[in-house]
């Protein structure tokens, strides 16, 4: 039964943020199967008839959170086929963004590849460099319900091997919390101001955040701004339905530089990598931690830590225009296959159990919430994931992280901006007349 639910949660997750993305899709439905780790027969034989190497990129570098789940997927495939030979290289997160599009424009792409959905992915199948997986889909199903694919999916065609989804999360420590009175996350704006500003009289910083990192920045950022306008106006902004030029808009990021002025962040911050400052939080120097809930495996593996932290969504602002349940993020990490690999359908069918191998052990971990319907005992998923979990289960609407909904061009636009808020060289009024200039 909690399978069941789970897997209702989590596709009706992923039809709330089919229209952040405006993606094509099939017809949706649910998973029919899932309680075996077997592929069908067709899959097998493709992988096991042949004798060749398959090169992958992906994201998993030694700190990230997702890197148990690739080594154990890897090594389950290499112990089922060892006619395939698989040379993987991971790259760190901003990095790579840079190093997969200099591959798709000089077509020197790895067979398999990490990707993130929507506009970044379809930057790629537009330039023809993605291969079709539409005849491999058709292989897992019934373990893959289509609607999970809708974010990798352009013109009616499926082009992605969706993995597990996130949405940013708002972690506290609350051994901090308690230490000036609180017991539970604010759940009003009113409150949550009150706590930081009651956490900086004692000494304690409220917020790291990775400056280094633009990404990091956004995580809150677009918080701000989606429980200050809403999760519909938000995605027609970043979706090109909208102008940027959007008074409130230019208020909620003056919010968001309030709160930075206001000495809520470590001013040190700006210089600091998100590994940085993840463990400054994990070491009690910050009270909250605004980041993609992959964080909760790394957590749940502290056991020192993993008693003090809860996890909770960022509250609203502006109760006119936003409520509870508006999130950010969704379904976006995902394995594809180049076109220009030399065994593209091998390549396929090796993606699609590989992905699924990833998807079941990052869930075990606690790297984010299954898009492939759960198999096995999940009796060990931490309760950190299933705080997660419920929190989407009472989601009302999503917006995608604003650099993957986004073209490439207008992503870099925008985080370029961002970087200028954080830094206080602009504010609101700069902010969206400039993104309205600047992205047309």
């Amino acid at each position: 039964m909690k399978r069941k639910l789970l897997s209702l949660i989590l596709t009706g997750a992923m039809v709330l943020s089919l229209a952040a993305c405006g993606g094509n899709t099939g017809n949706g439905g649910g998973a029919t199967g899932g309680d075996t780790n077997q592929p069908s027969a067709t899959a097998d034989e493709k992988i096991e008839d042949v004798n060749i190497t398959l090169n992958m990129w992906c994201i998993a570098t030694e700190s990230d959170s997702n890197r148990h789940s690739y080594e154990a997927a890897i090594a389950d495939m290499a112990e089922k086929y060892p006619n395939i030979t698989l040379n993987w290289e991971a790259f760190e997160n901003q990095s790579y963004k840079t190093k997969i599009k200099a591959a798709v424009q000089a077509n020197e792409m790895p067979d398999i590849f990490f990707t993130w959905s929507c506009a970044f992915l379809q930057d790629f199948v537009e330039a023809g460099k993605v291969y079709c997986l539409d005849d491999e889909y058709a292989n897992w199903k019934d373990e893959l319900p289509e609607a999970m694919l809708g974010n990798s999916t352009y013109n009616g065609k499926h082009y992605g091997v969706p993995l597990t989804m996130n949405i940013v999360g708002l972690f506290a420590n609350m051994d901090l919390l308690k230490q000036v009175g609180y017991d539970d996350i604010p759940g009003s704006y009113d409150e949550f101001i009150e706590c930081c500003d009651a956490l900086k009289a004692a000494g304690i910083i409220p917020f790291g955040c990775a400056g280094k990192e633009t990404w990091c920045v956004t995580e809150y950022l677009e918080s701000v701004i989606e429980k200050s306008v809403g999760s519909d106006a938000l995605n027609d902004i970043f979706l090109g339905r909208a102008t940027w030029d959007n008074a409130d808009v230019g208020a909620a990021v003056d919010t968001f530089q309030g709160l930075v002025n206001n000495g809520y962040f470590d001013p040190n911050g700006i210089a600091l990598s998100n590994d940085e400052v993840k463990a400054n939080f994990m070491d009690g120097k910050y009270a909250f931690y605004m980041n993609g809930t992959w964080n909760c495996a790394d957590f749940a593996n502290n056991e020192a830590f993993f008693p003090k932290v809860k996890v909770g969504e960022f509250p609203v602002i502006n109760a006119d225009k936003a409520k509870l349940g508006q999130l950010i993020g969704g379904p976006s990490d995902t394995l594809a296959v180049a076109a220009s690999s030399e065994h593209p359908e091998v390549a396929a069918a090796y993606c699609f159990e590989l992905g699924k191998l990833i998807c079941h052990y990052g869930y075990l971990d606690g790297c984010g919430l299954p898009a492939w319907t759960p198999y096995g005992d999940t009796s060990s998923v931490n309760a950190l994931t299933q705080a997660v979990a419920e929190i989407c289960g009472n989601a009302t609407g999503y917006v995608l992280f604003g650099d993957t909904a986004m073209n490439a061009d207008d992503a870099n636009t925008y985080l370029s901006y961002v970087d200028q808020v954080y830094g206080c060289q602009v504010n609101g009024t700069d902010f969206i007349k400039g993104l309205a200039n600047d992205i047309r």
